[in-house]
């Protein structure tokens, strides 16, 4: 009404309406505060003695765009990961930190909620639903009830992160059930994980009060969770990308767009560089035939409306936070500015703000627990005679695994690896709790002429994992991992390849998200420089103990047959 005087009034905007489906010119928009308080023609009676005007002459004005689901606790700080997203213009991030939970535990998820405070991005988080992956063989560190229930107490926490098991709900785990209870009866939101459920089985998890899901790789799948009422995320990130299987069926069957959400599930240091984020998905999905305002809408009103924040986010207009891109042009969506809660935070295509120092606490750079110096006998592999026939774990892909055997040279006692057959040794080891404990077993096309390759990121167990062509390079990696507290390395006789530290948890890197991308990015380069027949190797430790996939996997307490949920032996007889 003009009695107070706004702090902010943007002239001669096009503004980009995510309620009525229209661009509309010559607006003017004015922000009190972090709100916007006038949206219309003429914002004159708002402007003051004290407030900044600004002449958009003509430039697009959007909501902020949202990532409705992304696994953040991985490879770069939040506080580059906040930066780098605002120059794409995600304003608002929905985070599920199940991995530095798997590590930490609840402390760890307070530990990192207080990360992404006061940081120039909205961070909201979901309490991880999805651990463990499986009681009988999970080894991850959980929360229990009561934690949970501290943990929903917390500022920006929104409810439960994806309860990826769905088995757990159709089969009515009493724990899953506890905590979901928990959460619905206090009006949280559950997000969902439904890979491989259909029919009967999807019925009764949507029955259970999970209503979304960023599993669908196709649009079948898709339809089939609409007509059930669910909300689809749309995943476009690093490790899966769906949207060319989904959206140009969307658009031929003229199905409604206001369940729809885009999400990456997670980007890799690079990807964010070479691609973006949310902005990425709203090309991609313009590229295939959907209108423009269509994409934004997805990218920012519905997912705001799915987690229950449609009265304060998702678009512009009278009482909804300032959260507001300015392009040049939208073809390109690359914001020239961005606002977020009235505040500029990027000016010209560049960062106006400085991110508050961000102190990090010593304990969660000191997770990698070891009894003692490794050494060669840690990899052994006993046998009697001249030769064994050994269970292997096939690669398929850099996820995918097949059930193998093959038979192996034994040496001194000791099955060894083979390069001419491409088998290879691969350990996990518990880095988490210290006790010493690990499996030996066998890998099968991983290929080139390394001699050993350890991460201590790996979804969700995060069990030190290390491949080697010998016992002797696989020991000096392992202790390379403790002495960095973290990261992936590569070394071949002795001698480190290449190497990025990621100490914070054992997965994140203190460094620059320019630097993080080259080292990152030299893992890759170098494995593969050396042979490696996969063009991401680093996504092999990753997922070789992830109990969510087929076929079999590898912890440090055995390797399982995923779908028989059985121990297996790694040597017959």
């Amino acid at each position: 009404m003009g009695e107070k005087k706004a702090d902010i009034v943007l002239k001669n905007c096009k503004l980009v309406n995510v309620y009525s489906r229209e661009t509309t010119p010559q607006t003017q928009i004015a922000v009190l505060q972090d709100r916007i308080a006038y949206v219309g023609k003429d914002a004159s009676h708002t402007i003051g003695e004290k407030t900044v005007t600004i002449d958009l002459e003509e430039k697009f004005v959007t909501p902020g765009f949202a990532d409705s689901h992304i696994h953040m606790d991985q490879y770069i700080l939040p506080s580059e990961l906040a930066k780098h997203s605002l120059l794409c213009g995600t304003t608002t991030l929905f985070s599920d930190p199940i991995d530095i939970v798997s590590v930490c535990g609840y402390r760890g998820f307070r530990e990192f909620v207080r990360m992404t405070e006061n940081l120039p991005i909205r961070v909201f988080h979901m309490i991880p639903g999805g651990l463990p992956v499986d009681r009988k063989f999970s080894h991850a560190r959980t929360m229990s009830l009561t934690e949970q229930k501290r943990a929903f107490e917390l500022e920006n926490v929104l409810g439960m992160g994806e309860v990826f098991s769905w088995t757990k709900v159709t089969t009515q785990d009493p724990k899953t059930i506890q905590s979901m209870n928990y959460i619905l009866e206090n009006d949280g939101i559950i997000n969902g994980h439904t890979a491989g459920a259909s029919d009967k089985k999807l019925n009764a998890y949507i029955a259970s009060g999970i209503f979304s899901c960023h599993e669908p790789i196709d649009y079948d799948q898709v339809m089939e969770r609409l007509r059930l009422g669910m909300w689809v995320m749309m995943r476009e990130g690093s490790i899966r990308r769906d949207l060319d299987k989904i959206i140009p069926n969307v658009l031929l069957q003229k199905t409604y767009l206001d369940r729809l959400m885009f999400c990456t599930d997670g980007v890799t240091p690079k990807d964010l560089l070479d691609f973006g984020m949310i902005d990425h998905c709203i090309r991609k999905s313009i590229s295939m035939g959907m209108e423009l305002i269509d994409a934004i809408t997805i990218a920012s009103r519905n997912c705001f409306e799915y987690y229950k924040m449609g009265k304060d986010l998702g678009g512009i207009a009278p009482g909804k936070l300032a959260d507001i891109l300015v392009f040049d042009d939208l073809n390109k969506l690359k914001p020239d500015k961005v606002f977020v809660g009235g505040k500029l935070m990027v000016a010209h295509g560049r960062p106006v703000f400085k991110n508050a120092k961000l102190a990090i606490s010593k304990w969660i750079t000191e997770t990698v627990k070891v009894r003692r110096k490794f050494t060669e006998n840690d990899f052994v592999v006993k046998s009697k005679g001249d030769s064994a026939q050994a269970l292997v774990i096939r690669l398929d892909t850099e996820i995918i695994t097949r059930k193998d055997h093959e038979e192996l040279c034994v040496k001194d006692g000791n099955v060894v690896a083979s390069q001419e057959k491409d088998v290879w040794k691969v350990a996990a080891i518990d880095r988490t709790y210290g006790t010493g404990r690990k499996c030996v077993g066998f890998l099968k096309n991983f290929g080139g002429k390394t001699g050993a390759f350890g991460c201590t990121q790996s979804f969700h167990e995060n069990d030190l994992i290390v491949i080697g062509s010998n016992e002797k390079d696989m020991a000096f990696v392992a202790n390379e991992l403790v002495k960095t507290q973290g990261g992936m390395v590569a070394a071949k006789d002795g001698k480190i390849i290449c190497k990025f530290e990621m100490p914070v948890a054992g997965l994140v890197s203190k460094l620059p998200l320019e630097e993080a991308v080259a080292k990152y990015n030299e893992v890759d380069e170098k494995l593969v420089e050396t042979g490696c027949r996969f063009k991401q190797p680093h996504l092999i430790p990753l997922f070789l103990p992830f109990l969510a996939l087929p076929e079999i996997r590898i912890l440090y307490n055995g390797v399982i047959d995923v779908k028989n949920r059985t121990y297996l032996k790694i040597l017959d007889g």
